[in-house]
C-alpha cells in the first residue's frame, strides 16, 4: 500500500522565539482514487424496479471551494427498464479527519441530478427521487484515506493530529495540530 506523502517537518521554534509553521503532509489524488475504488463496486436495489450498480466513482479536485467532486458511474437494470441503462451522477464535498480510525472521510454532501442519456424523463425523475439517499448510502463518510500508525508516529510522540484539511490541486494538505486534551 502507498502511504502519504509528508510534505513537511516538526515546528522548530523560529529566530525571534516564535513557533514556525507546525508540520503538514499532502494526500495525493491518484492515492485517494486508488483508495477509493476498492470499495466499489456497489448495489442499490430501488423499490424492487431497478438495480442501481455503483462503479468506482471519478475523483476530482476543487480547491477554490475547498471540496472534492465524485462523478459515479451508474448501471441502472431491471423490471422497469426495458434494457440496461449506462449513466452517472455528481456528488460535491467537504472532508473532515476521523480520529478514531485515523480516516479522512467525506461529508457534507451536496448531490446532484442522475443523468442517464436513453432514458424516459418519467422513469428518471423517479431515480432522481432516490438520487440523494443513494449518494448517502454510498458517500457519506466515505473513507477516502486511512493514516497508518507509521504516518503519524512521529506527530503522535509530539503531541499532534491531522486538523484542518485543505483541497490543493495536488491533493489533501493536512496540517497537524496540537491535540487538545481529553
Amino acid at each position: 500500500m502507498a502511504s502519504a506523502q509528508t510534505a513537511a517537518t516538526p515546528a522548530a521554534p523560529a529566530e525571534n522565539g516564535t513557533t514556525a509553521a507546525l508540520p503538514r503532509f499532502t494526500v495525493p489524488l491518484d492515492l485517494l482514487q486508488a483508495e477509493v475504488a476498492k470499495r466499489f463496486p456497489l448495489r442499490y436495489p430501488v423499490a424492487g424496479l431497478v438495480n442501481l450498480d455503483l462503479s468506482a466513482p471519478h475523483l476530482g479536485l476543487l480547491p477554490e471551494q475547498n471540496r472534492m467532486r465524485a462523478q459515479m458511474p451508474v448501471t441502472a437494470a431491471g423490471p422497469a427498464l426495458a434494457r440496461t441503462q449506462q449513466g452517472s451522477f455528481t456528488v460535491d464535498f467537504g472532508l473532515r479527519y476521523e480520529h478514531s480510525d485515523r480516516s479522512l472521510r467525506a461529508h457534507q454532501l451536496k448531490v446532484y441530478r442522475f443523468r442517464f442519456p436513453g432514458l424516459p424523463a418519467e422513469a428518471l425523475d423517479m431515480l432522481n427521487t432516490y438520487a440523494p439517499a443513494l449518494a448517502e448510502q454510498a458517500l457519506r463518510e466515505v473513507v477516502l484515506y486511512q493514516l497508518q500508525p507509521r504516518e503519524t508516529a512521529m506527530a503522535d510522540l509530539l503531541g499532534l493530529r491531522p486538523g484542518r484539511i485543505s483541497v490543493t490541486e495536488q491533493g489533501l494538505l493536512v496540517e497537524l495540530a496540537i491535540k487538545s486534551p481529553s
